[in-house]
């Protein structure tokens, strides 16, 4: 019953953040997904997704950056020690829904700053960031704050005639990210089946688009898999074939995808990464680091690992 409530209020209620929404929560997810729902007089006041991968875990899904609370708006005469109260109050409450889960992680949206309910049950926090794009309408600013490099990768992308398209082929996509992973000597622990169903889920619903840039031979430089709603836009996967890393294709690739969605929302979300070289990439486009929250509790035995590795290959 509360899936079918909230799935309603996915469908009435623009505020709710895509990693949050229904179709992306099916998506990634899965039936391995319920919600936590708060309501007073037939309103719901809060909403808190879970993903729920084993018994008695609580953890976060593929290609998700956060999950976490979505409050209601509150009225706008309300004053900020009552929303902060209210809030509080509601946090409360959804803790003590959580029940008998002896494992938890999310990460919370950027919006929520106030985890001093979680502090008072036990939990613990670590605060990762984001990189943001604000006012992304304004080309000539955003190239303005960009550093020289990034300048330069673009402006040589574009003297080597690359050309970027959107709608590429999900094969194409994926196999460029692949060489990705191949050139940083790392694995990719996150499941292409699932990114495959989040592509084809988000362009169905109009809100995600694969960006792929192709020099005169038909080569494929550089790919970027982007999902936007009114709020922001996501850099959620992309990557770039080593063997033309110099040409500065994924910086334009990048770059027109901005351009695109500036025509759905006014903020673009790198998404971040706590990795150094990843960071610097994201930082030198001019955005601004934005910290947000991992909470956690409890401890994942090793029984837990097994389910979740068996899932997560199932999944590949």
């Amino acid at each position: 019953m509360s899936k079918e409530l909230y799935k309603t209020l996915c469908n009435t209620d623009d505020s709710i953040p895509v990693f949050i929404r229904d179709w992306w929560l099916d998506a990634v997810c899965g039936k391995d997904w319920d919600v936590l729902l708060l309501e007073k007089n037939g309103k719901i006041l809060a909403a808190m997704p879970l993903y729920i991968p084993c018994k008695g875990v609580i953890s976060m899904p593929d290609y998700t950056q956060t999950m976490g609370i979505w409050f209601a708006k509150e009225a706008a005469d309300m004053k900020y020690s009552s929303v902060l109260e209210h809030r509080q109050s509601l946090c409360r409450q959804l803790i003590e829904k959580l029940g008998n889960y002896h494992y938890y992680l999310q990460n919370f949206d950027v919006e929520f700053t106030d985890w001093l309910p979680f502090y008072w049950a036990g939990f613990s926090q670590t605060t990762r960031y984001t990189y943001k794009l604000n006012n992304i309408s304004d080309l000539n600013t955003l190239l303005l704050n960009m550093s020289q490099q990034t300048r330069r990768n673009i402006r040589n992308a574009e003297e080597e005639s690359i050309e970027v398209k959107r709608g590429i082929s999900i094969k194409d996509f994926l196999k460029v990210q692949a060489l990705t992973f191949e050139r940083q000597d790392k694995k990719n622990i996150q499941s292409s089946r699932t990114l495959t169903k989040v592509i084809k889920t988000a362009r169905k619903s109009g809100q995600g688009e694969l960006f792929g840039g192709y020099d005169r031979e038909g080569n494929l430089h550089a790919v970027a898999f982007v999902v936007w709603q009114k709020s922001s836009a996501y850099y959620i996967a992309g990557g770039g074939d080593p063997e033309f890393r110099s040409s500065g294709a994924h910086s334009l690739v990048l770059w027109e995808a901005i351009k695109y969605v500036s025509q759905y929302t006014d903020v673009f979300d790198f998404e971040g990464s706590m990795i150094q070289g990843v960071e610097r990439f994201f930082r030198e486009f001019g955005a601004i680091q934005t910290p947000y929250f991992k909470i956690t509790k409890g401890y994942l035995g090793f029984r837990d690992r097994v389910l979740i590795k068996i899932k997560r290959k199932m999944k590949l």
